[in-house]
């Protein structure tokens, strides 16, 4: 078409802006149209978030005193059913849509019981989305009401209702079961993890003592012919919860703090103990819903730890032959707590509620732990002289962790310390598509150094296993080569911010890919959970925003003539066996087990493991942040039993010599 020629099919008025022009998406279409706005994402995280809001549905009935049991089954086809004894959505006309109340729940935004504070206190689902939403998002749903003795179903595609609500016969139970499956449209998977909705449901029952949980998965079968399942249920609550973060930790005083407090209709519930570990685990929600980024309710929580332990120890003069002042951090060191609050009107920072906003939760919450720990010390004296011991200890290692950690950020290339030696850098200076892969060992680093793309690809070689931060004091830290090498090759900071919390600033963080590649054999995966640790403990942003990887590089290479096939595992290398052969025995077919990274060859190592186009990388996140910091306390801690009895579950590893 030449350049003058006019496209008559195109609108009259296209490049125009207006009446026409603008769009109102009406009922659900909201949500199918941009399902990350309600859910945050439609990868694993959303699809299981989708479990989280009906669940939240059933522990609002039970904060309302009316449902002691939430069961939740994953069926074959991965769709799911949650049912509880609660009090069963109502079911009756709607007066001003002229519809059944239960319809209205389900397809109408910001619709529920949640908003009615006679009818729900304190709720999770504030914003009156979830159910809806969760509607909206599935190719299948149908809701099920068990109340005042009949029962009620309705039937759901992608939110649009596919049956009227009808009545299906009488019942003696009373409450709610909703069973949806996900719509493959709109997520990028469907499968979900029982780890996941485990992890989860155990948290519940810690945060809602008295109320009981079973997670049942239709999809695994024991030798019996038994469904996979659990159940989950406390009774001591918060205090409970904390023993179980710190099972693999010395606790240092003879039982946890508990907070319980109320005041200005905002119910405080704390639980803290402290430990021989250098780590701080802080776990905080509100209405039970899990605020992974804090908020006023931690603020409140750090500022009564500070000034309350401050005073404490001024008052007794435990501090006055330091030569430095006690920071905030120090009182934390080696704190597991759990902070819980109840809020009738929380105000979240996005719909996925990551933060508290309300700023008078912060007074509150202060108040009540303050006054909790004050007379917690005055009535133990000697479990506070333990914890005010471990504060001296911890300033004093900060004091000098500061000097340490300042030596090494000071050699970074803005100051013209210059990078690593160790270090081949890549060409490109553009952080998004720049990686550097850790290798373990000088002589596998010379192999994929020969191998890489220069370009793109950076190489640092790691010399052994790196220091184990789980149980090292933070100075020895910067002391450490290897891990002072990954600081400077990174170019990320440690900087100290409000109340005494460090933050990693990855502002200058110069590869948005950072890959552990080490030998697929038990040593090997050691040094991986060691770096893993360091980076969970002391680079966690890097890790949530997703910029660590795990390398995967094949166990096997089967060869045959001219052909030859490069396996992953045992069940593969069986394939390739058969395929090129005559089977297991078959002597033309050469299997070669890879023990180390420096086997391979520079094109092998690109071939198999470092090129973009046929790698597979194992991209590491955080589903679920407690049971991360469990694990890693448990691995990487003093206790060997569990460590044993984790491995022998868990260790999946060919044979070296086969």
């Amino acid at each position: 078409m030449a350049e003058n020629e006019k496209n008559t099919n195109e609108p009259a008025n296209k490049g125009n802006y207006g009446a026409d022009n603008i769009q109102a998406l009406e009922g659900l279409e909201a949500v199918r149209k941009r399902p990350g706005m309600y859910i945050g994402s439609t990868d694993t995280k959303g699809l299981h978030h989708l479990v989280w809001e009906v669940i939240d549905n059933s522990i609002d009935e039970h904060l309302a005193g009316h449902c002691d049991t939430i069961d939740t089954i994953i069926h074959p086809d991965n769709s799911i059913t949650v049912k509880d004894n609660g009090r069963g959505i109502p079911t009756g006309m709607h007066a001003k849509l002229q519809k059944s109340a239960l319809e209205v729940v389900m397809t109408v935004l910001h619709a529920g019981g949640k908003f009615d504070k006679d009818t729900y206190k304190v709720s999770g689902g504030l914003h009156g989305v979830g159910v809806s939403c969760v509607n909206a998002l599935s190719i299948f749903l149908k809701a099920q009401v068990h109340r005042e003795g009949d029962i009620y179903e309705q039937e759901y595609s992608k939110g649009i209702p596919q049956t009227k609500v009808e009545k299906k016969g009488k019942t003696d139970y009373r409450g709610t079961l909703i069973t949806f499956r996900p719509d493959g449209e709109i997520f990028e998977t469907l499968e979900y993890k029982y780890a996941v909705l485990a992890g989860r449901m155990k948290e519940m029952s810690y945060l809602n003592k008295g109320l009981t949980l079973t997670l049942t998965d239709e999809r695994e079968k024991d030798e019996e012919g038994n469904f996979k399942t659990e159940t989950f249920h406390s009774e001591g609550g918060l205090v409970e919860f904390v023993e179980f973060l710190d099972e693999n930790r010395q606790s240092l005083i003879s039982s946890p703090i508990h907070v319980v407090g109320k005041r200005e209709g905002v119910e405080v519930e704390v639980a803290m103990n402290y430990n021989t570990s250098f780590a701080e685990s802080l776990y905080s929600f509100v209405n039970n819903i899990n605020t992974r980024e804090g908020g006023t309710h931690v603020n409140g929580f750090r500022r009564a730890v500070n000034r309350v332990f401050k005073q404490y120890g001024d008052d007794n003069g435990f501090f006055k032959k330091l030569k430095f002042n006690v920071s905030g951090e120090d009182f934390r060191e080696g704190l597991t707590a759990v902070v819980s609050v109840k809020v009738p009107e929380p105000q979240f920072k996005g719909q996925t509620k990551g933060e508290l906003g309300n700023s008078e939760v912060t007074a509150v919450v202060s108040q009540c732990v303050g006054e909790a720990i004050k007379n917690y010390l005055e009535e133990n004296p000697k479990d506070s002289k333990r914890i005010i011991d471990k504060v001296i200890l911890a300033a004093t290692a900060r004091h000098a962790a500061r000097k340490a950690r300042e030596m090494v950020q000071r050699k970074n290339v803005l100051t013209g310390g210059g990078l690593p030696g160790k270090l081949s850098d890549c060409s490109s200076k553009d952080p998004a598509e720049s990686e550097i892969f850790l290798v373990e060992g000088d002589s596998a680093g010379g192999t994929a150094k020969q191998g890489r793309d220069r370009v793109f690809q950076a190489i640092l070689p790691l010399r052994g296993k790196i220091l184990n931060v789980e149980k090292a004091l933070e100075h020895r830290i910067y002391e450490n080569e290897e891990i002072k090498n990954m600081f400077t090759a990174l170019g990320v900071r440690i900087e100290e911010g409000e109340h005494g919390v460090r933050t990693l600033n990855i502002d200058k963080l110069r590869y948005h890919k950072v890959v552990i590649m080490c030998d697929a054999d038990v040593d090997g995966s050691h040094i991986v959970t060691l770096i893993l640790t360091f980076f969970f403990r002391y680079m966690r942003p890097l890790v949530d925003q997703g910029f660590i990887y795990i390398a995967t590089p094949p166990l096997y290479q089967v060869k045959k003539g001219k052909n030859s096939v490069y396996c992953w595992d045992e069940d593969e290398r069986k394939q390739a066996v058969g395929s090129l052969g005559k089977g297991e025995n078959d002597a033309s077919v050469k299997v070669q087990r890879y023990k180390g990274l420096g086997e391979m060859n520079a094109d092998q190592l690109w071939d198999t493991t470092m090129d973009p186009q046929t790698r597979i990388l194992r991209q590491c996140t955080i589903e679920d942040a407690i049971e991360c910091d469990r694990i890693f306390s448990m691995l990487m801690g003093d206790e060997v039993p569990p460590r044993r009895q984790f491995i022998e579950e868990n260790a999946h590893y060919a044979n070296v010599d086969a």
